[in-house]
């Protein structure tokens, strides 16, 4: 087998993973993912500097 051979493998095997839907849920929103990771992000960061009072 191949290098080439291996890699086409590979890659049909991996657009056909997920029952050829590419993978997303339906329900999920990228938008609302990103909002929710950037909301929780801010929030430690916040946390963070509160917490900090070695300055």
């Amino acid at each position: 087998m191949s290098l080439s051979s291996t890699a086409h493998n590979l890659v049909v095997l991996a657009s056909e993973g997920a029952g050829g839907k590419g993978g997303n849920h339906d329900s999920l929103s990228p938008f609302l993912t990103g909002g929710a990771a950037l909301g929780i992000l801010l929030l430690m960061l916040w946390v963070t500097t509160r917490l900090n009072r070695d300055r």
